[in-house]
């Protein structure tokens, strides 16, 4: 894998050139272990597509990407890349493709992969160079196709393992380990409390998918986890005891899965008799009881919970956070360079697994190698995470909570995918060469949100309240939280209402000033996010960009330099016009937006002094949009005609309040812009005042 940092560009320039063939070649003579034309043509699984389509894929997904980066002015050839370009995910256990395709010959997606071949490496001997290779930097595109192919290396050749025997060959390129022996009796070894930082820096000089970037940081409590991965032959007792047949032992997804498929062991096990056979990607051979099981998550998590039933432990599959902390203790380091690894990876052994008894890595074996093993924790992003424009869709689909993580890597492993920092993650059904290590651990295991809003409201208001500033409005909540601080003045500021605090910006910003603030709003919907922000400290959502397209944005309580009140602000749901009694005591009340989306405005205006200390300040701000969705007509306090003259609201703000407050400041506008769509905002003047409580 070539560095992207500084150095001599020309030696730069060849590496990545070298490193292209390399692995346009190595991924062509995968298909060599396919017996004939019509091996490319018959599904291997009905989820998936024939492997024809995998082979003109990834040659597709250079010219997509090379188009959007600029590199590229047209299509190599439209209706192929029309074919090639989407359909890879797998599906649902349960879904069913019935889409008829018109495959093209084998003969016409070699010579297309030859075109593509041609095209990159054109543009990787011409185009212009300077180092460091960043995100933004187009050479990245042609890093991310080459990496592209080398996920697409892994996940094709379990295809071909999936497909059936008669239609592949063995090549001796593709040479499986010949060893087995006994296998070991698996043991847990103690892994002492840590702290992991994870995230990769943009400054980093390898090559990074989007989601390994930004920022984590978990403090691990001690766990025990089992020294070897878990081998055929620790499995097969849970086989012959019925765990396939045992509901408890299966989570309700996994048991879903299994009363669908009506599985009864592993897939790449083959019964014949009494006896049991293996399937490798190229042949069926014996058993072999010392390498590491292959199962998908589920079942590897019933194996867990088997496992616990019958020691009373509590034994479950690591986390990714744990996984890091093996890593750590194991003292292992990336992939040397001029070296053969020390591990199943990387080609570098085996075109399969090999005894889990091969490689030791500190007091354990396979921490990384031999099969990818899954973990506890569904994919989700680190704080900071960001979308990359030219593959926008690569991660963000997975964030879902029904995508796992696995980690470590497997013998086919390359590129990007042996690296420390590495995140992959998978429906927890699909097959992958996956296997699995327990730990026993008293904590459960720990899950980190991945859930992005996007409900279009919500996510405007999201926005709205923490998102970006448009056409150099300053953001609205914020700005009259600095209004209304400033109003104060040397006054008392124990606390503070944020009165129809919606998505609550402004509760938070109120507690710079103010030593406990309460954020109100009538809709759940609304303060689920501001109470989202105190407990987790980021928010997610998504926006639309134009039509179905949509873009993902984070924010975070510390990018707003927040994260140092939250501990001063607190959220309801209430009624404005109806608050309960224990809302009162208030230095500062903030009725943001609200008055002219009460049903009874004259009732809350007529009450809220009883909610403020004497000399409190009551703060209004309304674009006065009287609408009767909101306010029956015979409740509007102002914007009509009354004794033939107009009557604005602020001249029913005068009559009602002026029992018990004077005006101290205002009226002056301020402006505020919601964003719909890229091209659509609404650009709103609110008019504020603030009143001062007299009687």
């Amino acid at each position: 894998m070539p560095s992207l940092d500084g150095g001599d560009a020309a030696s730069r320039r060849e590496e990545i050139r070298v490193y292209f063939h390399a692995t346009f070649d190595r991924y062509e003579s995968l298909f060599k272990t396919l017996r004939s034309d019509e091996s490319y043509y018959k599904k291997p699984i009905s989820l998936r597509h024939p492997l024809i389509f995998y082979l003109g894929h990834t040659a597709t997904f250079f010219t997509n990407k090379l188009l959007l980066a600029g590199l590229i002015k047209e299509r190599i050839n439209p209706r192929l890349e029309s074919m090639f370009a989407v359909g890879v995910d797998e599906m649902s256990w349960d879904d069913l493709n019935t889409v008829h395709y018109e495959w093209p010959s084998v003969e016409e997606v070699r010579s297309y992969r030859n075109s593509v071949r041609e095209t990159v490496d054109r543009l990787i001997r011409e185009t212009p160079l300077t180092l460091p290779i960043g995100w933004d930097n187009p050479w990245w595109t042609i890093v991310m196709g080459i990496e592209h192919e080398l996920i697409h290396l892994e996940t094709s050749s379990v295809l071909i393992r999936q497909h059936e025997i008669q239609y592949i060959q063995p090549h001796p390129e593709w040479e499986p380990c010949r060893t087995s022996g006994t296998a070991p009796q698996n043991r847990v070894i103690n892994v002492p409390a840590g702290i992991v930082q994870l995230g990769k820096s943009k400054k980093d000089p390898l090559y990074g998918w989007d989601n390994e970037y930004g920022r984590h940081v978990s403090e691990v409590p001690t766990f025990e986890a089992s020294c070897y991965l878990v081998s055929n032959q620790e499995f097969l007792p849970f086989v012959l005891e019925g765990g396939y047949t045992v509901e408890s032992y299966w989570e309700e997804e996994g048991s879903s899965w299994l009363g669908h498929v009506q599985a009864s062991h592993p897939t790449f096990w083959i019964k014949k008799g009494s006896d049991w056979s293996l399937r490798l990607m190229t042949e069926e051979v014996p058993m072999q009881w010392d390498w590491p099981v292959e199962v998908n998550y589920h079942e590897a998590k019933a194996f867990c919970n088997w496992k616990a039933a019958s020691s009373g432990q509590p034994v479950r599959l690591p986390t990714e956070d744990e996984w890091y902390r093996l890593y750590e203790v194991a003292g292992l380091s990336e992939v040397p360079r001029s070296a053969p690894a020390s591990a199943n990876i990387h080609l570098d052994h085996f075109a399969s697994s090999c005894p889990v008894t091969e490689f030791s890595q500190g007091d354990f074996y396979d921490v990384v190698g031999n099969v990818w093993q899954w973990t506890e924790t569904p994919t989700y992003p680190f704080e900071g995470f960001e979308v990359h424009a030219d593959y926008d869709d690569f991660t963000t689909p997975t964030f879902d909570e029904r995508h796992n993580l696995i980690k470590g890597g497997s013998w086919i492993s390359c590129g990007n995918e042996t690296l420390k920092t590495a995140r992959y993650a998978f429906r927890r059904h699909f097959l992958q060469h996956a296997g699995f290590r327990y730990v026993i651990a008293k904590m459960p295991a720990a899950q980190q949100g991945s859930h992005y809003e996007t409900d279009k409201l919500l996510s405007e208001y999201a926005e709205f309240h923490y998102g970006d500033s448009y056409f150099g409005v300053p953001n609205f909540p914020a700005a009259l939280a600095k209004i209304a601080i400033a109003a104060m003045g040397n006054k008392p500021s124990h606390r503070a209402l944020d009165l129809g605090c919606a998505s609550g910006r402004a509760t938070f910003e109120l507690a710079k000033l103010f030593d406990h603030v309460t954020g109100i709003d009538f809709s759940a919907r609304f303060i689920g996010q501001g109470v989202q922000l105190a407990e987790q400290g980021i928010l997610r959502y998504t926006l639309v960009d134009e039509g179905e397209l949509v873009f993902y944005k984070e924010r975070s309580l510390s990018g707003l330099d927040l994260d140092r009140v939250k501990d001063r602000v607190e959220f309801f749901q209430g009624d404005a016009c109806n608050l309960k009694l224990l809302f009162s005591g208030y230095d500062l009340i903030l009725a943001a937006n609200l008055i002219d989306r009460l049903y009874e405005p004259a009732k809350f205006l007529t009450v809220i002094h009883e909610r403020l200390n004497l000399g409190g300040l009551l703060m209004i701000t309304s674009p006065y949009t009287w609408l009767k969705e909101h306010t029956k007509r015979e409740s509007w306090i102002g914007g009509f005609k009354r004794d033939g003259e107009s009557f604005g609201t602020l001249d029913g703000l005068k009559e009602i309040l002026g029992k018990h407050f004077r005006l101290v400041q205002g009226p002056e506008e301020v402006p505020f812009v919601i964003r719909e769509t890229r091209h659509k905002f609404q650009h709103t003047l609110s008019e504020v005042t603030v009143w001062e409580r007299v009687i």
